[in-house]
């Protein structure tokens, strides 16, 4: 499983610490570190309509799951449906880096 996302969206600091506190295993991709992991992010945005309303929105469509049951962008609707517990970190708020203040 893969999960692109990036250490300056809040949201994908929110699922990372999850992931890693649930014992998910995953390959984290940084999608700002490095022009060839946002190229195979972008190739992945695309092509695929799960991201559509990401981009309707001015969203990057970060943090992004892809495992073998396909792509989400519902990180905690992925640890849920899992069995998994969901924990903010950040004060219990709810932060975003949309100028709408819904995600990333």
């Amino acid at each position: 499983m893969k999960v692109y996302g990036s250490p300056l969206c809040p949201d994908c600091r929110e699922c990372k610490v999850n992931f890693d506190a649930n014992q998910v295993e995953y390959e984290y991709i940084d999608i700002t570190a490095s022009m060839a992991n946002l190229k195979e992010f972008l190739k992945l945005r695309d092509h695929e309509a799960v991201f559509e309303a990401a981009k309707e929105n001015g969203s990057v469509g970060i943090p992004a799951i892809c495992s073998d049951e396909g792509i989400t962008l519902d990180w905690e609707g992925w640890l849920t449906s899992h069995d998994k517990q969901v924990v903010y970190h950040e004060n219990g708020e709810v932060k975003a880096c949309s100028i709408d203040g819904k995600g990333c």
